[in-house]
């Protein structure tokens, strides 16, 4: 069994910077990996509207059908900017987690989390996440024409990611939410889960412990704004990777 792990993309069209990068590296992992799981924000605001797609999404989107094709399962984790993707994606066959939830790969049992509701002490955003999900949210934004729908989205995107990155480029508050979501993964060691895969922080993260006489992993994914990092499971056996290309002249 082969697996692959990537979150925080945050494409918000074909121009964007990770854009091409993360199209080649879909071509990479194509017939290689039995499962592709994408842990939250691959799009930097997706809601499900009136059409579909947004436009600038198309071949990204199309190269994921491929590797669905090609035998390898894809499945998504949905993120603090993706919201509804079960309506677009359910129908090729591709696997939408709202929320978080355990995957068995190879008899290791996982939890696989985006992570933005680890910190329980935030509660104005646990409320906001709860609004955002809400079926009166879902039936609102299905009904605002999509042009409109993707202008405030893209706004919004926007405004959350100035809000959340520091002068320097890095996510604003990373240190803090590294420890949370380290004693978020004990947490579920102490269940019985083997390791523990999240997104949401941008700073990636691998951590081995052993407890009780078990092996066990925490993650955090990275993203592919600035480290271009997934995680491979492989053979049993977890590790943390980066994406090497050559930039267009």
């Amino acid at each position: 069994m082969k697996a692959v792990f990537i979150s925080d993309a945050h494409l918000n069209g074909s121009t964007c910077d990770g854009y091409s990068y993360l199209m080649r590296f879909l071509d990479s992992i194509r017939g290689d990996a039995d499962e592709l799981f994408i842990v939250g924000d691959f799009f930097d605001f997706w809601f499900s509207g009136r059409n579909g797609a947004y436009p600038g999404f198309y071949d990204i989107i199309g190269k994921l059908l491929e590797i669905k094709k090609s035998g390898t399962n894809v499945s998504f984790f949905e993120g603090n900017h993706d919201f509804f993707l079960g309506d677009y994606f359910e129908q090729y066959g591709i696997k939408v987690f709202p929320d978080g939830a355990a995957i068995d790969l190879d008899g290791k049992r996982l939890f696989v989390s985006h992570g933005d509701t680890v910190d329980d002490s935030n509660k104005a955003y646990l409320l906001l996440h709860r609004i955002l999900r809400s079926r009166l949210f879902y039936m609102i934004q299905k009904k605002i024409p999509s042009s409109i729908l993707w202008r405030v989205s893209r706004i919004i995107s926007r405004v959350s990611r100035s809000r959340g990155r520091s002068s320097s480029g890095g996510v604003r508050h990373s240190n803090g939410l590294v420890p949370r979501m380290s004693t978020f993964a004990m947490g579920k060691f102490d269940k019985g889960f083997d390791a523990v895969v999240l997104g949401h922080c941008h700073r990636p993260t691998l951590e081995r412990h052993v407890i009780n006489n078990r092996p066990k992993t925490f993650v955090i994914l990275g993203d592919w704004i600035r480290h271009y990092s997934y995680l491979v499971y492989d053979g049993g056996e977890f590790a943390m990777e980066r994406y090497h290309f050559t930039r267009d002249l």
